[in-house]
């Protein structure tokens, strides 16, 4: 009898290098790391460095450095999505041949100047679970040759998806496989609750929800171990993951790491970084201490 061989589960640890590593990074770090060495599987390490203006070399370094610190291993190569730009705007390019994606030509003032204007009269403006208002119908309504007319023009742009359409298209509800902190089992997908969110803009040629879901595939990742914030945009991976033909991973949402007054630890904020931690004298096992393992 042929046996095929059983396939590694596969993890991963994706930080942005746009500040230093917190106490919050730790715990995720930690628990990839175990989670795989407990599933007898792989542990890879991907650096989400879309955003060129706040990414830095040097943060980068630190990632390295803070990981090698905490005794956690990796395997090479690292992918790094600067790199893979191109592989972004294909999966971009697909969607919009199938008219499921649009240029969006609002600036963030003037969506925040319509919003206000809408609250002051007719009440609150939908918003997304981020607290993000919904963008505008303005753009998505547009006929193709008025859509046209605006990208010869040179008009800066960023590329939404569609919800409505995308919606329709699926025609059934999506679920995902939870097994974290807080929710077990399978999870109802609500991506219609983040209205068109945006999959590309004129200074990053991907955004978060995009990059991610094309990095998981093409990495082979089976689990997705990340932080409750991320809970609830896993409906629109849910979604993009449909749209694009991709796997679907099992997802684990670890409870968040916050200060003494319930904040979430931030790197805009300035949270504690380990490498500050590590200078004091800490340990790798002093630092499981601090975040609760």
């Amino acid at each position: 009898m042929i046996t095929t061989p059983r396939q590694k589960p596969v993890f991963r640890f994706a930080p942005s290098p746009n500040g230093p590593l917190h106490l919050g990074h730790a715990l995720s770090a930690f628990l990839n790391d175990d989670m795989a060495r407990a599933a007898d599987g792989r542990l890879l390490l991907r650096i989400e460095d879309i955003d060129l203006t706040r990414c830095t070399p040097e943060f980068e370094a630190g990632i390295y450095a803070d990981l090698t610190w905490l005794e956690i291993e990796w395997e090479q190569l690292v992918r790094r999505q600067s790199e893979h730009f191109a592989e972004y705007q294909a999966a971009l390019h697909s969607l919009i041949e199938r008219g499921l994606v649009y240029p969006s030509f609002l600036t963030r003032g003037e969506v925040k100047t319509r919003v206000a204007a809408y609250e002051r009269i007719s009440g609150p403006w939908p918003r997304d679970p981020d607290g993000t208002p919904h963008y505008p119908a303005d753009d998505r309504d547009r006929s193709e040759e008025e859509r046209d007319t605006m990208l010869l023009s040179g008009l800066k742009h960023a590329w939404r998806l569609d919800m409505n359409r995308a919606m329709e298209l699926i025609g059934e509800p999506l679920f995902w496989t939870e097994t974290g902190d807080e929710r077990k089992g399978e999870i109802l997908a609500e991506p219609a609750a983040w209205g068109d969110v945006v999959l590309s803009r004129s200074d990053a040629p991907s955004s978060y929800h995009l990059s991610v879901v094309i990095d998981d595939a093409l990495q082979g990742v089976t689990h997705v171990v990340r932080g409750l914030d991320l809970f609830h945009a896993t409906s629109v991976h849910r979604l993009l993951q449909n749209l694009l033909n991709l796997p679907q991973p099992v997802y684990h949402h670890h409870r968040l790491v916050v200060d003494a007054d319930g904040r979430k630890l931030s790197k805009s904020e300035g949270d504690t970084g380990l490498a500050e931690l590590r200078a004091k004298g800490l340990s790798a096992a002093d630092i499981r201490r601090l975040v609760g393992l």
